[in-house]
């Protein structure tokens, strides 16, 4: 049996949607009292549109909200406010916590105004790639219409910083000033590509702020630079080391972000 009612109805107590033959646990507090205000549905349940869903997909179904009855007669010339859904991209919007205790299943893009922190590795479908194994970032093609573009990081056994340029009429090139409190001034590395003639430029020396240059005859100089140095804040990366999983790492595990690793909270 169905009942239709117009016009809004309060419950005062706990509401249960079941089957006869139910029996779902009371909804009460500590104390054994009834929650007011709380609901019991056992499904399966829809909101949105009949049209949202072809068939039954889940136990709860959100879909896209449309209500004309839904206008905001505060905002000026009667627009439709987006918490009616009409103007709103969201169908479903959780202020606090949320917990998925089984798989979570996402049809398109996840978008996270913060990190994704997971307890094991993050892989990919295509493939079974472990995408902890390779730092990317996929983009649209900025040329070629219909293309992507793929890059990945550059990986290696220390923990180096780096800055790459051209020097012209100098015979020298500054280093930047936080580099003094930030890299090893013995593990700088300079490369030097002479642009127009053969110039013989060397290195003469070094220091914590400065790269000196010489050049054949004095003649001037003109040539790309890049330079990289090894940082000195902490303890020096060790490459390789015996164990199952990060937390076997010998050294400061403080001093690295892994993934599926959350060293700011010491868990894993």
């Amino acid at each position: 049996m169905s009942s239709v009612h117009h016009g809004p109805e309060n419950l005062s107590g706990p509401l249960y949607v079941t089957s006869e033959e139910s029996k779902p646990r009371p909804i009460v507090d500590a104390d054994g009292k009834p929650i007011t205000g709380a609901a019991y549905l056992q499904g399966p349940v829809q909101i949105g549109k009949d049209s949202d869903f072809p068939s039954r997909w889940a136990t709860l179904m959100v879909g896209s909200l449309e209500n004309n009855q839904s206008e905001d007669p505060s905002i000026p010339g009667g627009e439709v406010s987006v918490c009616s859904g009409l103007n709103n991209p969201y169908s479903l919007g959780v202020i606090g916590d949320a917990a998925v205790l089984d798989n979570l299943d996402v049809a398109a893009e996840v978008n996270a105004g913060g990190d994704i922190i997971a307890k094991g590795e993050v892989k990919s479908q295509c493939g079974g790639h472990t995408l902890s194994a390779k730092k990317n970032f996929d983009i649209p093609h900025p040329t070629k219409k219909g293309w992507r573009l793929r890059h990945t990081c550059p990986e290696g056994p220390s923990n180096d910083v780096y800055i790459r340029g051209r020097v012209s009429n100098k015979r020298e090139i500054e280093l930047p000033s936080y580099w003094k409190g930030l890299v090893d001034e013995n593990s700088i590395t300079v490369t030097l590509t002479p642009i127009g003639s053969h110039q013989d430029v060397i290195v003469k020396r070094w220091d914590e702020q400065k790269v000196y240059l010489q050049s054949r005859g004095n003649m001037p100089i003109d040539c790309f630079y890049q330079i990289f140095a090894e940082r000195k804040d902490g303890e020096a990366l060790i490459a390789e080391y015996p164990g199952e999983s990060p937390v076997d790492y010998p050294g400061n595990n403080d001093e690295y972000s892994v993934s599926g690793y959350h060293y700011d909270k010491k868990e894993n």
